[in-house]
């Protein structure tokens, strides 16, 4: 082993520089993974104890409002928040007629 593979443990008499240790650059942080295509993005996923559906693709101005409208559509418990309107049960079906009567592009995400 070579002087400049050793790694230093332990030293009192301080005749060993110390070694330098390289810091690892910080990764950039991951985005969601949908793509900013302009196309609404409506999935289901099961959270704790119930199902909620999760509405991607919306611009932040106007997620309140649609967050507000969706939730008298359906009739139940919601948020808006993280660039996710999320909606508490299995609504997909409601979600895709309420964008399709305003015309704009949809997709439905998973099963």
């Amino acid at each position: 082993m070579s002087h400049d593979e050793r790694r230093l443990v332990y030293s009192t008499d301080g005749s060993l520089p110390l070694p330098k240790h390289e810091r690892a650059t910080p990764k950039p942080p991951r985005t969601g993974g949908l793509p900013d295509d302009g196309v609404v993005r409506v999935g289901c996923q099961r959270r704790r104890a119930g199902t909620m559906t999760l509405v991607y693709g919306l611009a932040p101005s106007e997620m309140a409002t649609i967050a507000t409208k969706l939730r008298r559509l359906c009739g139940t418990g919601g948020t808006a928040k993280d660039g996710v309107v999320a909606l508490q049960g299995d609504k997909r079906d409601a979600v895709l007629a309420y964008f399709a009567e305003r015309g704009r592009r949809t997709k439905r995400m998973g099963g």
